[in-house]
């Protein structure tokens, strides 16, 4: 589940740098720059992908603009598996996980009795509509509905 983003590593002409370019836009029209994972804070996903790239241990500085993404490759290291974490940035959804069980389902709420009670021999559409109106909407209504027959 999820949506794979298209990814194409490119050289750079400096070394030690990788340039991915993909079809998702990330950061809009801003630069956001990454000197160590404590910077990337907050759910945005350049700050996501760049918590998981530097995660491999193999990454110095990562920058990001709009779809391209730069990484700074730590010296003795390559860029190998990069590629798949930012194809992967938006796949939440993955073959041989389990599916979560929710176990602490909320109960059904039962109807709103009170106002369904205050007002007895209502016609079949005005239960209806006690039914699913709560009952401070309904109390709030006929007040509105009194206050202006008072004025007009």
């Amino acid at each position: 589940m999820g949506q794979q983003i298209a990814v194409v590593a490119k050289p750079s002409s400096t070394p030690g740098v990788v340039r991915f370019e993909a079809n998702r836009n990330l950061t809009g029209m801003g630069h956001e720059i990454f000197h160590t994972a404590a910077q990337a804070v907050g759910p945005r996903p350049a700050a996501t992908l760049a918590r998981e790239l530097f995660a491999t241990g193999n990454v110095d500085t990562v920058h990001v603009y709009g779809n391209i993404i730069t990484v700074d490759v730590s010296k003795g290291h390559d860029s190998s598996g990069m590629a798949d974490i930012v194809r992967d940035l938006y796949q939440y959804w993955k073959p041989g996980m389990t599916m979560p069980t929710f176990a602490d389902v909320a109960p059904e709420t039962a109807s709103d009795a009170p106002a369904a009670a205050a007002v007895e021999g209502a016609s079949p559409a005005e239960s209806e509509y006690l039914r699913r109106v709560p009952s401070n909407l309904v109390d709030r209504s006929r007040a509105a509905m009194a206050k202006w027959k008072a004025n007009h």
